[in-house]
C-alpha cells in the first residue's frame, strides 16, 4: 500500500511530507517563496492542482500529471458576464470534482465569491449564483477579514452529483438541486450575531462546511458564530456550542466520513482575540453530534502558544489526522487524535493542508 502524503500549502510554498522509518520527512518542495491558496488532489486521474495567490503577480493555477515532476500553468478564471462587470480574480480558494465518474469536470470557488464550472482548460462563471438576488438585489454578500466575500467550500452530494452545496464568507450556505442552474439560500437556524438582524436569510459567515458520506443528509459547519449541524441536507441548522465553551469560535473542522456523529475542531479564543484559547492549543472531539466535547490534545504543547489553525489547515484520512498552524507548526496524529506529534516547526504560515 502506498504511504500517505501530507500536502502542506504555506505562505512560502508547497511542502510534501511522507513517512519514512517511523518519521515524517519532507519529500519535496515546490513553488518556493509563493503563497499556496489551494490544493486539489484529483483521485480520478491522479493529477495534482495547486493555486497560488501573490500580492504582486495575482492568482495563478498549476497542474501536474506526473506527481510533481513537471508542472504546467493553467489559465485562471475570468469574470466574463452578460452584463458589464469590473470584477477581477483575487484568489482561487477551492476545487472539487463535478462528476466523480467523469474526468475533466470541476467546480472552482474564488474570491470575489463566485463559482466556476471547468473542463480543466476553460472556466465558465456560474451566473445563476453570481446573479443571485441576495447578492445583487439585497447586497447581503460582504467581505469579512478581507475586502471581498469569497467562496471556500464546495460539496457535491455523493448520492446525486446535481445536488451541490457552496459556502460563502460572508453570505452563507447555498444549495442547488439541478446541477447549478438555480440556487437557494440554506441558512435557517444560523445566527449572524454581528448583524442588526441575526436571522437574515443571507449574510452569514460559514468558515468551513463538510458533508457526511455515510449519511448524506448530515452536514457540519464551523461558523463565525458557533458550530452547527444539519440533519436535513441544509434545510435547517442546529447550534452545538456556546460562547462559554472552548469549542465554539474557530476556522477549521474535520469529520469522520463513516460516522456522521463524529467531528473534530480546533478552536480560537474569539473574533477579537485570534489566538489559542487561554493560550492553549487544543483539539476537541465529539462522538455524539456535539452533545458533548472531549479534549483530544495529548502531545500538544502545554506551555503558552499563540497558534491557531486556518480554515483549510486541518484534514483527516482514516485514522490519520494532521493540522498546520499560522506559526508554521505541523502536528500529526496516527491514532485518530488520541496522541499528537510535532512533525515540523520550521514552516511558514500554513494556509492549506491535504492528506492523500
Amino acid at each position: 500500500m502506498e504511504s500517505n502524503k501530507i500536502f502542506v500549502g504555506t505562505s512560502k510554498g508547497l511542502v510534501i511530507f511522507i513517512k519514512e522509518n517511523e518519521d515524517w520527512k519532507i519529500e519535496a518542495i515546490y513553488f518556493r517563496g509563493f503563497p499556496v491558496s489551494m490544493i486539489f488532489i484529483d483521485r480520478r486521474d491522479d493529477n495534482w492542482w495547486v493555486a497560488l495567490s501573490h500580492n504582486h503577480w495575482g492568482a495563478k493555477l498549476f497542474r501536474t500529471r506526473d506527481q510533481g515532476l513537471n508542472w504546467e500553468p493553467v489559465k485562471v478564471p475570468t469574470f466574463k458576464t452578460k452584463k458589464p462587470d469590473s470584477s477581477s480574480l483575487k484568489k482561487i480558494w477551492i476545487m472539487q470534482a463535478a462528476d466523480p465518474f467523469k474526468n475533466d469536470t470541476y467546480w472552482m470557488g474564488t474570491e470575489p465569491a463566485a463559482l466556476f464550472y471547468s473542463n480543466g482548460t476553460d472556466h465558465q462563471l456560474v451566473e445563476s449564483l453570481w446573479e443571485h438576488p441576495t447578492r445583487v438585489r439585497d447586497q447581503m454578500w460582504f467581505g469579512t477579514g478581507g475586502d471581498l466575500p469569497f467562496l471556500h467550500s464546495i460539496l457535491v452530494d455523493p448520492d446525486n452529483k446535481d445536488i451541490i452545496f457552496v459556502a460563502v464568507s460572508s453570505a452563507g450556505v447555498f444549495r442547488s438541486s439541478d446541477g447549478g442552474k438555480s440556487w437557494q439560500a440554506k441558512n435557517q437556524g444560523l445566527q449572524a450575531a454581528y448583524l442588526p438582524n441575526p436571522n437574515v436569510s443571507s449574510g452569514h459567515d460559514p468558515h468551513m462546511v463538510l458533508q457526511s458520506s455515510a449519511a448524506t443528509n448530515v452536514l457540519w459547519q464551523q461558523n463565525h458564530c458557533g458550530i452547527y449541524v444539519s440533519k436535513d441536507k441544509g434545510d435547517s441548522w442546529q447550534l452545538l456550542s456556546n460562547e462559554l465553551d472552548h469549542p465554539h469560535y474557530g476556522f477549521c473542522l474535520t469529520i469522520d466520513p463513516d460516522d456522521p456523529n463524529k467531528a473534530w475542531v480546533i478552536p480560537a479564543q474569539s473574533d477579537e482575540e485570534r489566538i489559542a484559547p487561554d493560550l492553549k492549543l487544543k483539539v476537541y472531539q465529539t462522538t455524539d453530534t456535539g452533545q458533548t466535547w472531549q479534549s483530544a490534545s495529548k502531545g500538544l504543547p502545554t506551555e503558552p502558544t499563540f497558534d491557531i489553525v486556518l480554515r483549510n489547515g486541518f484534514d483527516r484520512k482514516s485514522g490519520l489526522l494532521a493540522f498546520g498552524t499560522n506559526n508554521g507548526n505541523l502536528y500529526i496524529s496516527e491514532n485518530n487524535g488520541k496522541e499528537w506529534t510535532l512533525a515540523s516547526h520550521n514552516l511558514a504560515k500554513i494556509l492549506y493542508l491535504k492528506i492523500c
